[in-house]
């Protein structure tokens, strides 16, 4: 904080330079003073919604050494700001019931109203999750009957910076009305429904997805430069800035220089580059009181599934530790069905990313993945049916957060067994039993030798809930894989109607084996 010491006037020199001189130092400091004002990040806005039952930090900005005060109803807390003008509080831990006013009073006073307790969840990833409700089935029919004024859902900016952004005040708290709906996050807004028409209690949505983004720019900058695993990408990204940089300085530059720098301008502000959207949009809120977080991202990732592996629970564990409370939960959308068809089995980088978003689930705890291989369209990465997703989800965190009595797993391989020239497989998460779809037979299964060459396998349900592999051309079978392909023909579920999830039996090495 700035200290006025105090002079004799006998020991000032008096001069009309020396008065205007004054003069001038008085009206600086009193403007500076007169601007100054009590600031919060615009996640704190009317409407918003804040997490029930446990403390909820809130922060901001003030002159520095200011005593702020924050008034709840009766309750009232008061922080001072640091050298930088910089401070925060807790809110403590609150039920739901009524809309609440939250007074923030410092150099100038804020008032938050139409504030609600309830559950909050991050919704995040790329173009699937950021996905509008008008851009997704029957916008015309959800938005007649979206009159959920306890559903709330503020949709960040998409801001690529290597610089953390303090606030985006041009993003508030939106309330569900008809109006508001068509910008809501689809699958955000269909999870939430959810989860508000089952238990009651308000939601609100963080909704910060950016279409297109890749894993790494979700992390912070210096774990990816001190873990080791990534200096490969690393490294590209800096000579990568530094090649704009020299062009940028230079003055004389040739077409192809000009078209270089500005791909590169692009890339340096885009959504892929590591801790672009960290920075840019996450910093903003990150700390913000939440149940957990919803995921839809990988299809820009896919090239690089392998890291993929290491990457996507680095990002995970990255969140929970700066978040500041704990494993929150976090769930996420397993790549859907893309691209043509296959007639005969193949490679797939896509296959690979399933993998490693399904083995991520045995990387860290209070993790869920919803399986949406039947649910993709072909010609278009952005399949429509946003429903299905949103409710998928929806069912992880009504089992494992709410205690409601619903099916949250897609069967998943256990393990196999040889059993002369075929396979039998056997599968966890299937307490209700197999509903193979359209007909009896399963479909999606090749089978292979050592010689590793895929064929075509037949698949008939054994003992309860197995399934045995096995083809003609394969007699003397070591590997299974299901639904391994860009966009396969599968049709495994389990009797609650979620899919089986896609795998492989073997870990030959894969397209995507040491791309970084």
């Amino acid at each position: 904080m700035t200290q006025l010491v105090s002079t004799p006037l006998n020991r000032i020199r008096w001069s009309r330079r020396g008065l205007f001189s004054i003069a001038l130092l008085a009206g600086t400091f009193a403007a500076d003073w007169a601007m100054a004002e009590v600031k919060l990040p615009n996640i704190f806005t009317d409407s918003m919604v804040l997490q029930q039952k446990q403390e909820n930090r809130i922060w901001g900005k003030d002159n520095p050494g200011q005593v702020v005060t924050i008034s709840v109803g009766e309750t009232k807390l008061s922080a001072t700001s640091d050298a930088a003008g910089n401070w925060e509080a807790r809110l403590p831990a609150m039920e739901v019931g009524a809309p609440l006013t939250i007074t923030v009073a410092g150099s100038s006073t804020k008032t938050i109203s139409d504030v609600l307790v309830g559950e909050v969840w991050v919704c995040s990833g790329q173009s699937n999750m950021q996905w509008s409700v008008a851009q997704s089935n029957d916008p015309d029919l959800e938005r007649l009957a979206a009159n959920y004024p306890n559903i709330r859902m503020i949709n960040f900016p998409q801001t690529g910076s290597q610089e953390p952004i303090w606030s985006h005040d041009d993003r508030k708290w939106k309330v569900c009305t008809p109006e508001n709906v068509p910008q809501f996050s689809a699958v955000g807004y269909f999870f939430a429904r959810q989860i508000h028409q089952t238990t009651g209690v308000p939601i609100g949505m963080v909704n910060n997805a950016w279409g297109g983004s890749a894993c790494e720019a979700w992390v912070n900058p210096e774990l990816l430069k001190t873990d080791g695993r990534f200096n490969k990408m690393m490294n590209n990204w800096s000579a990568n800035a530094e090649r704009f940089k020299t062009l940028s300085e230079k003055k004389d530059r040739t077409k192809e220089e000009e078209d270089q720098l500005k791909n590169l301008g692009n890339q340096m502000r885009g959504n892929q580059r590591p801790a672009n959207i960290y920075n840019g949009v996450l910093k903003s809120h990150l700390g913000y009181g939440i149940k957990g977080a919803i995921w839809y991202q990988g299809e820009s990732n896919a090239g690089r599934a392998y890291q993929y592996r290491d990457l996507f629970p680095l990002m995970i564990d990255n969140w929970r530790k700066e978040w500041g409370q704990g494993d929150f939960p976090f769930y996420w959308v397993q790549l859907a069905d893309f691209k043509a068809e296959s007639k005969e089995p193949a490679e797939s980088d896509w296959a690979e990313l399933r993998e490693a978003q399904t083995m991520t689930l045995d990387r860290l705890p209070h993790t869920g993945q919803a399986v949406i291989i039947d649910i993709g369209e072909g010609k278009d990465i952005h399949p429509k049916n946003k429903v299905d997703v949103g409710r998928r989800l929806a069912r992880l965190a009504l089992a494992n957060e709410y205690g409601i009595q619903v099916d949250p797993q897609s069967p998943r391989y256990a393990s196999m067994q040889a059993d002369a020239d075929a396979i039998v497989l056997s599968f966890n998460h299937l307490s209700s039993g197999w509903r193979p779809f359209d007909v009896n037979e399963p479909i999606g299964f090749t089978i292979a030798g050592e010689d590793k060459k895929f064929y075509p396998a037949v698949a008939k349900i054994v003992e309860g809930n197995k399934i045995r592999v096995s083809s003609p051309s394969v007699p003397k079978p070591v590997s299974v894989r299901y639904a391994w392909a860009d966009n396969p023909v599968c049709n495994m579920f389990s009797a609650s109607g979620l899919p089986l999830t896609p795998f492989r039996t073997d870990d030959w090495p894969g397209v995507t084996a040491g791309r970084e």
